[in-house]
């Protein structure tokens, strides 16, 4: 594909795109003249995350919110050990003293949640006690006994991704699969409503593959053994996991699109496209993923701010955003972690490639802020 063709496609595919997701909001200017602000806290297997919205009583019979801010503070909790335990505990209680005290939220308007990825992996590892000393924990520091701590589980909060993602022009041909650190959910709506929902799920997640191939590593811990361990972990979540699990959804033949969240989707969304920084939406293909999978084991050098920046063609672009969002991906993800979200996001990819009919492919960055605003909006509507 010629260069020009390449620049027109995806320009068509922005335009056409861009109609489905709406951007998230990192600067917090209301919009609507009489509304409530609410805030989401998640604990998710990476960290802690906080959600600002804004509801107006119209918003609220129609299920629209309007994201004023989100923040993350990275903890990795799903390690369980008592370092990351200590800072889970830390930014969960920052964030809520942040509502409260900065943007002086009524606790009753707070609205604070584990993720389903936590929870797998708890009980993996049999560690479903860390998460209950959390909730306790975070309990008494406030003195809020009664505080309400909803561990969600697998299916609610795909279902809540959807909503909080996807919006209503769409949510009936889009297959939306969010890759956690811990787990894999998504699914779609084959029904024509939002309570009939085809739950899609792995338990494999951008940590949890890079923690096993890690543990393969034995006395060689190089680049080159890391890479042939993921290589192994991946192909075995493939045959015994991925092609059953994605059959069984029926997802091919009732999805025109497939639209990916989650960190690592942003994070290759600001790789592979930095030019694109404004967009919340990418499209890719399968080839170009595979590409930068290809750069990623040889040339990671290339990936930094300072190349990245130096590498750009046109100038008029916002450097200083494209800069700082680099920077940011390359903090939260290493070169191991960020080949193991890429090798579990082409294995995924590689199902919905037909020699008859190929998918749109999408990756969404603003993905961390689905479900938790969807479930404060579902919350508040009650």
């Amino acid at each position: 594909m010629n260069n020009t063709f390449r620049c027109i496609s995806l320009t068509a595919s922005l335009i056409l795109f861009s109609f489905f997701f709406a951007p998230a909001q990192n600067t917090y200017v209301a919009k609507y003249e009489s509304s409530t602000v609410f805030a989401g806290i998640e604990v998710g297997s990476k960290g802690v995350k906080m959600s600002l919205l804004e509801i107006d009583k119209n918003a609220r019979q129609s299920g629209t919110f309007h994201i004023l801010k989100d923040t993350t503070i990275n903890t990795d909790f799903i390690s369980f050990t008592q370092s990351s335990y200590q800072a889970t505990v830390g930014a969960l209680n920052s964030l809520y003293d942040l509502a409260v005290k900065d943007y002086r939220i009524p606790t009753s308007n707070i609205f604070t949640a584990i993720s389903s990825g936590v929870n797998i992996q708890a009980e993996k590892e049999n560690k479903l006690n860390w998460v209950d000393q959390l909730i306790n924990a975070f309990r008494f520091n406030f003195n809020e006994p009664e505080r309400k701590v909803t561990v969600i589980d697998v299916r609610e909060e795909a279902r809540l991704s959807h909503l909080g993602i996807v919006p209503d022009s769409r949510r009936y041909n889009t297959f939306l699969i969010d890759i956690g650190s811990g787990n894999t959910k998504g699914g779609y709506f084959p029904g024509g409503n939002t309570n009939d929902f085809k739950l899609f799920q792995l338990s494999w997640g951008t940590k949890s593959v890079a923690n096993a191939a890690e543990k393969k590593l034995e006395a060689d811990n190089g680049l080159d053994n890391y890479n042939k361990q993921l290589t192994r972990v991946l192909s075995n979540a493939e045959n015994s996991e991925i092609i059953y699990a994605i059959n069984e959804s029926g997802s091919f033949p009732m999805s025109d699109n497939v639209a990916f969240s989650g960190g690592i989707a942003w994070s290759l969304a600001t790789l592979i496209y930095p030019e694109l920084i404004e967009n919340s939406v990418v499209p890719v293909t399968y080839e170009e993923v595979a590409a930068f999978n290809e750069k990623l084991l040889k040339n990671y050098n290339t990936l930094t701010d300072y190349y990245l920046i130096k590498a750009m063609g046109d100038k008029s672009l916002n450097m200083d955003a494209i800069n700082k969002e680099v920077k940011r991906v390359n903090q939260v993800f290493d070169q191991r972690s960020l080949l193991a979200g890429t090798g579990l996001l082409l294995k995924i990819m590689r199902q919905f490639q037909s020699i008859t009919e190929r998918k749109n492919f999408y990756l969404v960055k603003n993905g961390s802020v689905g479900w938790i605003s969807a479930y404060v909006n579902q919350n508040t509507s009650k």
